[in-house]
């Protein structure tokens, strides 16, 4: 008797592991295109109007672009930034455009939040400060990223 039960526990063990698996693997969610790393400059912290460069790293590649329209909320910081994964990125010239709020900003670990912004080509970025207290805000146009040549 004490055999079956053993059996039966390690069944139901194997069981579990096996239906949660899927479950684990589909919460991941799609795997990201390609990696941002955005360097920003504000001409006046506070104010919000600033500019910035940025790399792309795409199908084993880098590319360098010039980004627009971010702005930095909290006063004193005048160089933030900023890292991210990029979605549905099939091609390198979708990335070029203005990104807009695309989805509500998402939580972080630690309370950190995060910003996640869509282009007219579908392509998502989601982005989080690496600047210790940068709060990252889109501009009222959005934010305009131009590969450089």
């Amino acid at each position: 008797m004490m055999k079956f039960q053993t059996v039966v526990r390690l069944a139901l063990v194997v069981l579990g592991v096996i239906v949660v698996s899927p479950a684990v693997e589909a919460k991941k969610g799609p795997k990201p295109s390609g990696k941002v790393a955005i360097e920003s400059t504000s001409i006046a912290a506070g104010v919000g109007v600033s500019w910035g460069d940025g790399t792309l790293r795409f199908k084993g590649k880098e590319y360098q672009f010039s980004i627009e329209g971010m702005t930095l909320v909290d006063v004193g910081i005048s160089k933030a930034s900023a890292v991210g994964d990029v979605y549905d990125l099939k091609d390198v010239s979708q990335f070029e455009g203005t990104y807009v709020a695309g989805e509500a900003g998402f939580a972080l670990a630690g309370g950190m939040g995060g910003m996640s912004l869509r282009n007219q080509n579908g392509v998502v970025m989601h982005l989080r400060s690496v600047t210790q207290g940068a709060k990252l805000q889109l501009g009222p146009s959005g934010l305009t990223i131009s590969l450089k040549q």
